[in-house]
């Protein structure tokens, strides 16, 4: 794992924001993770980047808390989260790993509309990430591998949000180019 201290930091401020109820400040810490894991291309930190983006997700939609099986699932999510910082503090990744590992699990157990609501929200999330790797120019083909989805969702996804047009992606020309150097080198 690489750059445990901001991992830690995340965490910890992910577990604050969700005994607040602030979804939108658990959505922007995911996006601060994602930055760390497009330049590393941590598995830890993009896993840590769908979990915690996951979380907010699911926090917003306050309808859920009204279903069957949130408040055990609630639990997990509180739980795993106090144990991955404990485990990152203490250098043990493989428990970390499990940890993370069992908010997933969690959904497993849960039944019914929850489990279709929260299965869902994961399986975007993942896309989601996976779409900000490859904005910060990482090929769509390893985006898709390390965040376990398809490079044809993956391509869908971009091509519905824009992300290929941004400002960013787009190239000049040689022409351009040439006299920008003109410029520079004189």
């Amino acid at each position: 794992m690489q750059e445990k201290e901001n991992v830690v930091r995340i965490l910890k401020e992910t577990k604050l924001a969700l005994e607040k109820g602030d979804a939108l400040k658990i959505k922007n810490l995911s996006n601060q993770t994602i930055n760390t894991a497009s330049m590393t291309q941590d598995l830890d930190n993009i896993a840590v980047a769908v979990i915690v983006y996951s979380i907010g997700k699911i926090l917003e939609r306050e309808n859920y808390r009204q279903l069957p099986g949130w408040d055990v699932f609630y639990k997990v999510i509180e739980v795993s989260l106090t144990n991955s910082i404990s485990d990152i503090e203490k250098n043990n990744e493989k428990k970390f790993r499990s940890d993370l590992e069992s908010i997933r699990t969690a959904i497993g157990k849960l039944s019914g509309k929850l489990k279709e609501y929260i299965e869902s929200v994961f399986q975007k999330a993942q896309i989601n990430k996976a779409s900000r790797l490859y904005e910060h120019g990482i090929s769509m083909e390893q985006t898709a591998k390390l965040l376990g989805v398809s490079m044809y969702e993956l391509a869908d996804y971009v091509g519905k949000t824009g992300i290929s047009d941004t400002a960013e992606s787009k190239t000049i020309s040689a022409r351009d180019r040439i006299k920008m150097a003109m410029e520079i080198f004189g």
